[in-house]
């Protein structure tokens, strides 16, 4: 069963990020809080944490907006 990454909030006037980069790669085995990702906001850059252990599976590209 998949499980989705949310974004964790970012800030009161934050709307959205820019995925900077992968920590972890494709169908890497990650256990729950793990960087995933680095996230770049308009006031500061922050770690995905993983929600629960399990298999990455990428459905965003770095460059992307999230």
């Amino acid at each position: 069963m998949s499980t989705n990454v949310d974004i964790p909030p970012l800030g009161e006037s934050v709307s959205e990020a820019v995925l900077l980069r992968w920590l972890k790669n494709d169908g890497d085995v990650v256990a729950e809080g793990d960087p995933l990702a680095e996230l770049e906001t308009d006031k500061a850059n922050v770690d995905l944490p993983a929600p629960k252990p399990g298999v990455l599976r990428r459905v965003k590209e770095a460059g992307e907006t999230v």
